[in-house]
Parts: C-alpha cells; structure tokens; sequence
C-alpha cells in the first residue's frame, strides 16, 4: 500500500513537520519502535482551537482537534522516516484530552485520531489506546496525543 497515494486519494493534505518548543524531539527510535513526542492541534506554534471538552469545547471540535492531531503526527513521522510506508504498524495511541471534572467522553474524542490512522493505513493503522481525561494541556489545547509506531528497520 503506498500510503502517499491513499492521502491523495483521500483528498488528505498533510500540514507542516512540527518543531520542538523546547529540548526534546519530535521522534524518538528504539529498535522498530519510533516514539513521537506529545503533539496537538497547532500550526507554527499557534493553537488552532483551545479550551476544554465539557466547557467551551464541543464534541465535534474534540473530534476535529483529535483528527488533525493525528495528521501532524503522520507528518512528524514522514518528515523522520521520509516516507510514510516505512510505518509497519501502529502499535499504541495516548490521547489526553483537556477536560472538566464531569467531561467522560474521552474516547470519543479520541476516536477523532484512531478514525483517521484507520481511514489512512488501513489494518497498519489498527492499535492500542488510552484515552485520559486531563485538567489542563499547553497553551490550553483540548487534545494531546502521542504515538508509538513499528517501523521497518535500517
């Protein structure tokens, strides 16, 4: 499967590879498994929504926040593997979702990422997943996620 091809297909325009705000990376590999660093719905730097689920937040924004996550995480991963097909499977999903103390839907909202990884890599995207209600997140982003993904090795 030529997963460049499926995003075209899908009329899926990937954004930018995201930078580190701070001393970290945006990936980290340990044999076949590459680890990305918590990301969220941002474009050069900015939030492109804030708030928490539960308050100010609906459940289709979550969605939405959680789905474009997703795809800034595919794009972190193209630009450390140069090429998406290197990605053998999705092993795990951490979704941490800015919440109010009655907010439960969290795997709802999570959905948002795991839909699109399914719709992208078809059975490579299938994976494990947490999805974990949080008082606040950076910049007051309503999603964070972090991935960890087999890749083919060097």
């Amino acid at each position: 499967m030529n997963i460049e091809g499926k995003l075209k297909e899908l009329g899926i325009e990937l954004p930018p590879a995201s930078r580190p705000m701070a001393n970290y990376q945006m990936t980290a590999r340990l044999g076949s498994a590459l680890y990305t660093s918590g990301a969220g719905y941002m474009r050069e730097g900015k939030a492109m929504i804030t708030g928490k689920l539960g308050d100010d937040v609906s459940m289709e924004q979550g969605y939405q926040a959680a789905r474009e996550t997703a795809l800034q995480l595919m794009s972190n991963l193209r630009a450390e593997l140069g090429s998406l097909d290197k990605i053998k499977s999705f092993v795990k999903i951490l979704g941490f979702v800015n919440s109010t103390d009655d907010f439960i839907r969290q795997p709802e909202v999570i959905n948002g990422a795991s839909d699109v990884i399914v719709e992208v890599f078809g059975d490579k995207g299938e994976h494990a997943r947490s999805a974990i209600g949080v008082n606040t997140l950076p910049f007051d982003i309503p999603v964070e996620i972090e991935l960890i993904v087999e890749v083919e090795e060097e």
